[in-house]
């Protein structure tokens, strides 16, 4: 659980940010990774990453873009999505009455013209012209859950 304590907080901003973590933490850094590698197979953590403040970036326009694509080609159009520089995530969700997508990527710009224009190249490149935009207007949390 010490270890889950540690990970949860921002991480150091260094070339070895785990070594770094070992070495507040009293242990060797490949007993650190070691012990993270172990969590990690028996399924204690999912995965850890760095959370992007987007606005913070310098990405001021941001949309939820959302395809309906063909079931059968959803996973193979979702890595393709997913491979765009523009696209910080994206994921498969049922389609629900009167709303027919079923593919949604979240996607980023510096400018709503210049998020237009990336939405209309990657829409092109995976061949998919059936898509709309849910542009952001606000943000209400973005932080992962704490354990204590």
């Amino acid at each position: 659980m010490n270890l889950i304590k540690i990970l949860q907080n921002d991480f150091p901003i260094i070339s070895k940010p785990f070594k770094a973590m070992a070495k507040a933490s009293g242990i060797p850094e490949s007993e650190l990774l070691a012990n993270i590698k172990d969590l990690k197979n028996c399924g204690t953590i999912r995965k850890f990453g760095a959370i992007l403040k987007h606005q913070k970036a310098g990405f001021s326009s941001n949309a939820m873009v959302v395809f309906d694509v063909p079931d059968e080609k959803v996973d193979e159009l979702g890595k393709k999505l997913s491979s765009f520089k523009e696209v910080s995530h994206c994921y498969e969700r049922p389609r629900f009455p009167g709303f027919n997508y079923n593919l949604y990527a979240m996607t980023h710009g510096k400018s709503k013209g210049e998020l237009m224009d990336s939405v209309k190249k990657i829409s092109e490149n995976i061949g998919i012209p059936g898509f709309n935009i849910l542009w952001s207007i606000k943000e209400y949390k973005k932080s992962s859950p704490k354990f204590s």
